[in-house]
């Protein structure tokens, strides 16, 4: 095996770490957290949270792996891409997350 296809198959393992991050996301009956050691707020509808955090997770994968695709290429400067958009990526997925996600099923007082 070259190094390339070693390090396209980890960077998959790691979207489809995200996508069944996603699928335990969807299938939980209490709010998922989305933020490390951070209590989740109240949220108003837990199925219809949890199925958006869920998606956002599975699209986040799934990015990710497309991402990985020049590592089997071997070329330097499309690798340095992918890693730049992978921090693009995540920047975008915490924004979703906050400004869309957590606006719409946060519960007011």
């Amino acid at each position: 095996m070259t190094e390339g296809l070693v390090g396209f198959i980890i960077w998959g393992l790691v979207g489809c770490m995200f996508i069944v991050l996603g699928v335990c996301s969807a299938l939980s009956k209490t709010p998922v957290g989305f933020w490390a050691n951070v209590e989740t707020f109240e949220v108003t509808d837990i199925d219809r949270y949890n199925h958006a955090v869920a998606r956002l997770f599975c699209v986040f994968g799934i990015a990710l792996i497309f991402m990985g695709i020049p590592l089997l290429f071997g070329k330097d400067l499309w690798i340095l891409l992918s890693v730049v958009g992978c921090m693009i990526m995540a920047i975008i997925l915490m924004a979703v997350y906050i400004l869309v996600i957590e606006k719409k099923y946060k519960k007011t007082k």
